[in-house]
């Protein structure tokens, strides 16, 4: 019986990643096999079949902008078409920002004289990649504590052993990553579909409430020792700026649910990782011959702004 489990383990894996990179890369029209960026400013589109030459070279039938910025449209150059007329290639008078999926519109698609209809499609990277970047972006490129300073309450007050600072990140992981998916759910099916997005800062702070007395309850019964120590801190978690800016970056990126989760354990990560930094600097500034005025809190700032501009070095890298 056992080897029979392990036989199919591993297929098992296989076809999860192989629906998940299906789920991720499908095209929002029967007709668009795949789009993808090329170079530095160009998409390619990959139809089913070929297309009509005076249709696919007119520029006016593609528009196309960064999702974060539908009102901004970016400036189609030259328009190619392959010699099968199957894939066109897009080039643009800018660079693209790789970093964004960007909509392009395919107006009045035309094959052997038929009019196929209007395609809007999602333009991003590799799905995998897509969620890997997101990942690393919000954990260490633009980690929300020294590149944004946010959550800095929390974290000069828990960040003084790292005991404590390990504890404290692990438990903001969990509260974010809880809080920021039940936010998705709700803004997705609840507020957007009902037009109630002006609700939806009184909703998020709601639901991070929610997360943060959950929390607080199981560790009072499970690990009183922890929830002592944390203090007056662990409820200080509910006015993070931290956990109240990832359901907001999400409603506003309309990430999916697998964006949202990265968005938001990159997020929980990242302030784990600025916490385990400060926390094991500070623990051997205790030994240290620090001058009096700068012992405490204004030595502290001054390590942060030190971590801030060592994490500056990772602004602008790209990982796909």
């Amino acid at each position: 019986m056992r080897i029979l489990e392990r036989r199919y383990l591993f297929p098992s894996i296989l076809l999860i990643i192989g629906l998940f990179l299906v789920a991720g890369c499908k095209t929002e029209h029967r007709f668009v096999k795949k789009t993808a960026f090329k170079d530095a400013n160009k998409i390619v589109i990959e139809f089913a079949g070929p297309v009509d030459e005076a249709w696919a070279k007119d520029k006016s039938n593609y528009t196309t902008c960064e999702k974060p910025d539908p009102d901004i449209q970016l400036r189609i150059r030259q328009v190619a078409l392959s010699a099968d007329r199957k894939t066109v290639t897009l080039t643009f008078e800018d660079n693209l920002n790789k970093d964004r999926p960007h909509i392009l519109k395919v107006s009045k698609i035309s094959s052997e004289g038929k009019s196929l209809g209007t395609a809007i499609l999602n333009v991003k990277k590799v799905y995998l990649g897509y969620l890997f970047s997101i990942l690393i972006g919000a954990m260490i490129i633009n980690n929300f504590v020294f590149t944004k300073y946010l959550g800095l309450c929390v974290f000069f007050g828990t960040s003084q052993k790292k005991s404590t600072a390990i504890g404290m990140g692990i438990t903001f992981t969990i509260v974010i990553v809880v809080s920021a998916m039940m936010s998705w759910f709700l803004y997705q099916f609840v507020l957007q579909p009902y037009r109630l997005n002006f609700l939806q800062i009184v909703v998020f702070i709601g639901l991070v409430s929610l997360s943060v007395q959950a929390v607080d309850t199981i560790l009072r019964k499970v690990n009183p020792l922890l929830f002592k120590a944390f203090g007056v801190y662990l409820v200080l978690v509910i006015a993070n700026c931290i956990i109240i800016a990832v359901p907001l970056i999400l409603a506003d990126n309309q990430y999916n649910a697998w964006e949202s989760l990265m968005l938001s354990l990159g997020a929980g990560l990242g302030f784990l990782i600025a916490l385990f930094l400060m926390s094991s600097v500070r623990e051997r500034l205790e030994l240290a011959n620090v001058p009096p005025t700068y012992r405490g809190l204004p030595i502290a700032f001054v390590l942060a702004g030190l971590f801030a501009l060592a994490f500056l070095g990772f602004s602008g890298m790209s990982i796909f």
